[in-house]
């Protein structure tokens, strides 16, 4: 009888006991946890790449909209912008002789790239060429059938290479002229190439003629079976080693979503170039 009033009141405080002991170990782990730089780091480094994730997919889909949207933007261009090239200036004396009037881009005939059947096959696979350079040493054209396997994994090096005109100075903004890509590197991975460089202003190359790269650089990498058919050609006035602009056309391979034949004129705000030999003046 003793010995059951024993175990009765020895039961719970035994109860007791326990829980507080588990408290106390719960507290302890919770207190080391708290007091844990590495799992503090780890904590924080879980929230940050989730927050670069959700980022990353946003970027993805509003470059989706823009892709969309300059869709939808080619097809109903202003009557203006298609007017200055009126008569489908598509020969390159036609642009050549066209003047800057304060719009830098302007389309060329209503935004048709207009590649041949042939242009367009694919039964070869992807390709780059680069045309010769000229009596006088300037870039001609660059012609590509593009495709993922031809980007770059390797980080460009720097550009050695001066192109005809080249006479630099520096500018509010950096520099007045850039060594450009006919196509960018990050369309096939070719860099110090004469074939492939231009005297460009900072304003042509960067970010009228970066834009249209980014936006075919974006679809390719959506599929390996995405092509982009393209042609960049330098348009001279003469014999003048500065190009007056250069002349961008691509079509993607079965479904258009990369579609344009833009021309941008070769100027820099706040300068006058004197394309005849590079030299130039600031306004």
């Amino acid at each position: 009888m003793r010995k059951n009033k024993l175990l009765q009141l020895f039961m719970p405080l035994a109860v007791v006991v326990l829980l507080l002991g588990g408290c106390s170990t719960t507290n302890s782990r919770s207190v080391k946890s708290a007091g844990d730089p590495v799992a503090s780091q780890t904590k924080a480094n879980k929230k940050t790449q989730s927050a670069i994730s959700s980022l990353d997919s946003e970027l993805t889909e509003k470059r989706k909209e823009i892709t969309d949207l300059k869709a939808k933007l080619a097809k109903t261009q202003p009557a203006a912008s298609e007017s200055s090239t009126s008569a489908a200036a598509t020969t390159a004396s036609d642009l050549a002789n066209l003047d800057y009037t304060g719009q830098q881009e302007i389309i060329v005939n209503k935004n048709n790239p207009a590649f041949s059947d042939a242009d367009l096959s694919t039964v070869k696979g992807a390709w780059a060429t680069y045309s010769d350079l000229d009596g006088q040493n300037r870039v001609t054209d660059a012609n590509a059938l593009l495709n993922k396997s031809l980007m770059p994994t390797a980080k460009r090096e720097p550009l050695t290479w001066n192109p005809t005109g080249w006479h630099n100075k520096k500018t509010a903004h950096g520099w007045l002229y850039n060594r450009s890509h006919l196509i960018g590197y990050q369309l096939t991975g070719e860099n110090n190439n004469p074939k492939n460089l231009m005297t460009g202003t900072q304003t042509l190359n960067t970010p009228l003629m970066l834009a249209h790269e980014m936006d075919i650089a974006y679809y390719l990498k959506q599929s390996t079976s995405h092509y982009v058919r393209y042609e960049v050609k330098p348009i001279f006035r003469g014999n003048e080693l500065v190009a007056r602009g250069v002349q961008m056309r691509a079509q993607s391979i079965g479904d258009n979503q990369v579609y344009f034949n833009v021309y941008i004129f070769n100027i820099e705000p706040g300068y006058t170039i004197n394309y005849a030999d590079g030299t130039s003046t600031k306004n």
